[in-house]
């Protein structure tokens, strides 16, 4: 009873911060003509409201998809939907078609921003306190401070409750979780379903999605496909047929819907480059101008081979080997790949690496908070834009003292704390002496977080110079992406040197 107090209150203390970051700015406010994702969102309520489902994703005249058209996959829209219903109802300005555009109030902010918090309430929060609390091997007192220090992330806390992202990223990484719980409980099909809402309610959730089908893959391998394998993998594929189609039902009328919806959700005519994005491609174009020297077809197909390349060692070991803990470093390896070397990446996308860190919060303490505050520093010029520099000093300042105080993260660098044993053995065959650099870390860690706070203070306080205007951003992404491409090399060295083969783990039956 006593631990279910505590898990309350951490509960609560997470909601209060939550709360209080969402009194700031947010995206676009203020700034006319487009505004920002805040006015997305609640365009997108006007649009699903006030349109057939068969006109959401069509250009006309009223549905101007050069002003925040809608982007996202159905469930999305559905949705949308929904809160522009309670929208109506409180106040009908707020969605009235074509004139509502650039709505800007106390009471519409408190509206939009209480949607965020409901879908909080009741998806990703309790996926959250679940996960923590099937931790096994795991005192009660590490379960509720791991529940503490994920719902203290400033990363999400920043982009749902200050920036407002034009999507709410809650629901869709609440649905994976609840996901991965499923497959941790052997509820496959339960499992199955929740991912596949989350890729219907957004696309960019297919980071995720091949550590999903490999794991499945390889219990389906291990069961027998003449067996309870093969049932198990009818199960599977109906269940996805199934979510998907009904996600899908208003659009299967034409097939120009279809193909209009995929243009939509894929929109590979874009190019490569999203802003300045702590990516691979992004920081390569600093040095070698990528974006002028190759043609926009050569692009994507790099984008494609170094994705494919970068995670396929990860995802062959998962499915030959098929273990909670491997799924778990996998969906990291697979989300980070995808965020470093594919096509079209926002910077808002690191909230798909750093929800699998944190399932990995209590494994490898010290590598997975350095991580996840690098990803919320990798974020600073957009969170800059939308004057939230105070929110974000504060939330990750409070992060990181209840990280240090809660795991001792400097007191677990050794080479069994840091998931190396087993790579160190290797090394040592063949050279021998060989050790992790362990306390070395710390002071790299040190080191980096001097860096960290340097430049978030030169970002805030310093003009930068008149030829270079975007040379704080730049910075910010090239000392981001090298930590992430180390990041990689690290994640994929415990995956591919884990000799555990699942012993450690769950029986898979």
């Amino acid at each position: 009873m006593k631990e279910w107090h505590s898990m309350t209150i951490a509960v609560l203390i997470g909601l209060t911060v939550r709360w209080t970051v969402s009194l700031n700015s947010y995206s676009g406010a203020g700034k006319p003509p487009m505004f920002g994702d805040y006015e997305a969102q609640r365009h997108w309520q006007e649009v699903t409201f006030n349109l057939p489902a068969k006109q959401w994703y069509f250009n006309s005249s009223d549905n101007d998809l050069q002003y925040w058209g809608l982007d996202y996959p159905p469930l999305t829209a559905y949705h949308s939907l929904l809160c522009a219903y309670v929208a109506e109802f409180i106040n009908p300005d707020w969605i009235a078609l074509h004139t509502s555009r650039g709505y800007e109030s106390g009471e519409h902010k408190l509206f939009m921003r209480s949607t965020v918090f409901l879908a909080d309430l009741l998806i990703y929060i309790p996926a959250v306190v679940f996960y923590c609390c099937y931790l096994k091997e795991t005192s009660p007192r590490k379960k509720i401070t791991s529940v503490f220090c994920i719902l203290l992330y400033p990363g999400l806390l920043l982009i749902d409750y200050g920036h407002f992202q034009n999507i709410y990223n809650c629901v869709s990484l609440g649905l994976t979780l609840w996901a991965v719980l499923g497959l941790s409980y052997d509820w496959d099909i339960l499992g199955s379903l929740a991912f596949c809402l989350a890729i219907n309610y957004k696309q960019m959730e297919l980071y995720h999605s091949l550590p999903f089908f490999c794991f499945l893959l390889g219990k389906c391998l291990q069961k027998g496909l003449r067996g309870k394998g093969l049932l198990l993998l009818i199960q599977l594929i109906v269940t996805v047929v199934a979510a998907f189609a009904l996600c899908w039902l208003p659009f299967f009328t034409e097939v120009e819907q279809i193909v209009q919806v995929l243009r939509r959700l894929f929109p590979v005519g874009r190019g490569l480059f999203e802003d300045k994005v702590a990516n691979f491609w992004c920081s390569l174009n600093v040095l070698l101008k990528v974006k002028d020297l190759l043609s926009p077809h050569v692009q994507l197909m790099l984008s494609f081979v170094f994705t494919f390349l970068s995670l396929l060692p990860a995802c062959i070991k998962l499915t030959l080997q098929p273990s909670l803990q491997g799924f778990k470093y996998t969906l990291v390896s697979c989300a980070l790949s995808f965020f470093l070397f594919a096509f079209q990446v926002h910077e808002k996308s690191i909230l798909l690496v750093s929800l699998p860190v944190c399932l990995i919060l209590n494994e490898v303490p010290f590598m997975s908070v350095w991580f996840l505050l690098i990803s919320t520093f990798s974020m600073l010029p957009l969170l800059l834009k939308d004057q939230l520099a105070l929110a974000s000093v504060v939330t990750t300042l409070g992060f990181s003292v209840a990280c240090a105080a809660s795991f001792s993260i400097f007191e677990n660098i050794s080479e069994e704390e840091l998931q190396l044993k087993s790579f160190s053995m290797y090394v040592r065959r063949h050279i021998p002496g060989f050790k992790v650099p362990a306390k070395m870390l710390k002071t790299w860690f040190l080191v980096s977080m001097m860096m960290v706070s340097l430049l978030t203070l030169m970002s805030i306080t310093v003009e930068p110079p008149h030829k270079l205007p975007d040379l704080f951003p730049v910075l910010v992404c090239l000392f981001s992406c090298l930590h992430f491409l180390l990041f990689l090399i690290y994640f994929n060295i415990i995956i591919l040197w884990d000799h555990k083969d699942g012993r450690n783990q769950k029986k898979i039956n």
